[in-house]
């Protein structure tokens, strides 16, 4: 059997495309596979925060058209760019077992988030990154800083900032190593990562029984139950990139297995801060994640949403910041 495989073209989703179906092949006799290349419009997009563009999708939408078109047979993304609701005729077919899930803090200097400058500028475009720091950092400031993860230590060096978030699984994939002096893993309980960080998806169409039962063979269950409750406290919201909205699961592989859920909601500035923790079953994880979101809902954390929503219309009409 040959799977036909829809990628984007970044360094670091053909680095993890190839890791994900080297993986699937050792497992699955006979498979092979043939790498589609595709640009998406979230790769096109480098003069402003992909928020002011569409937000959330806009890695993935190419790729899910050539996949309902038959132009490729699966598809491996960066599960935290998978919208909440997936675009119809498609499924998940596996999530692989997940990488680390944390941020990292890069500094030329190597100071944790504590013994940052109050003034400190730091370059991101993750909203949800850029409120966390804001709510420990309020005299901090943000800028734009787009581009690969080289081209981003680039321009931390040049001084273009003071310091900048990687994920750490991004830095994995790539076989890059930060020092201390350098990097700072951050603990996912305390700067909540994106819901999927860390973890990668393939995608099927949802009538194609041959190709999710090959791709099924590389699911991880701890993973998926993991995944399945972020996304779900996510979807709740909208799971949209316009809320600075975070959550993290951890699972404990134990039979019959436990699984920690911290949910986290902010202002855009960092000013109003909404957290809070679960436990239960793996087996109800996207219940356990629904249910966070609601209790997050009945304690005012609609506000935030409308909040949210009203300075996402005022970025539209003031058009992009470039």
């Amino acid at each position: 059997m040959k799977l036909k495989v829809g990628t984007r073209r970044s360094a670091l989703a053909l680095t993890q495309t190839r890791q994900t179906m080297e993986t699937l092949c050792a497992r699955v006799r006979g498979l092979t596979y043939e790498l589609v290349e595709i640009t998406t419009t979230g790769d096109r997009i480098l003069d402003r925060p992909l928020r002011e563009a569409g937000g959330k999708g806009l890695f993935i939408k190419e790729l899910d058209e050539a996949l309902l078109d038959g132009r490729v047979d699966c598809a491996v993304h960066s599960l935290k760019d998978v919208p909440s609701e997936l675009a119809a005729g498609t499924v998940i077919a596996a999530v692989l077992q997940r990488e680390d899930p944390r941020d990292v803090l890069v500094t030329r200097d190597g100071r944790t988030l504590p013994a940052l400058a109050d003034d400190a500028v730091v370059g991101t475009t993750s909203l949800r990154r850029a409120s966390q720091l804001l709510a420990m950092k309020p005299g901090a400031s943000t800028q734009l800083l787009r581009g690969n993860i080289e081209t981003r230590l680039r321009k931390l060096v040049e001084g273009q900032c003071d310091a900048t978030f990687l994920a750490a699984a991004g830095l994995a994939r790539l076989g890059l190593t930060l020092s201390p002096a350098h990097g700072v893993v951050l603990d996912p309980f305390v700067f909540v990562p994106a819901a999927g960080q860390g973890a990668v998806a393939i995608t099927v169409r949802d009538n194609d029984s041959a190709a999710a039962a090959a791709v099924g063979q590389v699911d991880h269950r701890a993973t998926r139950a993991a995944v399945e409750a972020e996304r779900a406290f996510a979807r709740v919201f909208g799971g949209g990139c316009h809320l600075p909205l975070a959550a993290y699961a951890q699972v404990d592989d134990a039979e019959p297995g436990e699984v920690r859920l911290v949910g986290l909601l902010l202002t855009a500035d960092g000013r109003r801060m909404m957290r809070d923790e679960t436990r239960g079953p793996a087996s109800q994880a996207a219940a356990l994640g629904t249910a966070l979101g609601r209790v997050f809902l009945e304690r005012g954390g609609g506000e935030f949403l409308e909040a949210a929503e009203i300075s996402a219309a005022a970025a539209a009409l003031q058009g992009p910041d470039v």
